[in-house]
């Protein structure tokens, strides 16, 4: 099956529940209301053999309302496909239904949605951090979490001090060459200002 095809079974399938379609370089991206979220993927997984969920990943809109985006990367293994479905989702109320018992690996994808982004999915069978520890009060990818992170008063379990994120190793320079300059694995200290 071809990717145009796909996306257009999945439009005449749930009419107005599908928002907007987007295509740029290639790649189809659908927009589903929440509320038919999991519906939308169960059905792409049954009917259109998108058997992989490769990632699930969230985007921060602050600013603006709703917030955040949930966002579904999906793959047939045999038609090799790629479609990107996802779904808005308001600050106050940030929380869509779980994907793990459509795709078993949404478990752990949601979880670091979870922790990462602070974005709750209902009925997940074990909705709990992965990479910050049980208690940890902020979610660290959100756009309102300082760059240069937040001290703890936990010292045996995290750093006692900021991360030195800025200027650090992993952050691009902000330099007048072009980006494969600016790139961290490739400066040197004669490419520093």
């Amino acid at each position: 099956m071809e990717l145009s095809a796909a996306s257009e079974k999945i439009k005449t399938q749930f009419g107005n529940k599908i928002l907007c379609q987007n295509e740029f370089r290639g790649e189809v991206t659908l927009s589903v209301e929440a509320g038919a979220l999991v519906e939308v993927l169960a059905w792409a997984k049954t009917n259109l053999g998108f058997d992989y969920l490769a990632d699930i990943s969230a985007v921060d809109h602050m600013g603006t309302s709703p917030r955040f985006e949930v966002v579904y990367e999906l793959y047939s293994m045999k038609d090799h496909i790629h479609l990107r479905i996802k779904t808005a989702v308001e600050e106050d109320a940030a929380e869509v239904d779980t994907a793990s018992e459509i795709w078993p690996t949404a478990n752990w994808h949601e979880r670091e949605v979870w922790d990462l982004m602070g974005i709750r999915f209902r009925n997940h069978p074990d909705l709990r951090r992965i990479l910050m520890w049980e208690g940890y009060p902020y979610h660290p990818l959100r756009k309102d979490f300082p760059l240069g992170g937040i001290p703890t008063d936990l010292p045996e379990v995290a750093f006692t001090e900021t991360a030195p994120l800025a200027g650090g190793p992993f952050v691009t320079a902000p330099i007048p060459q072009n980006t494969q300059a600016r790139e961290p694995r490739s400066r040197s200290s004669e490419v520093l200002p």
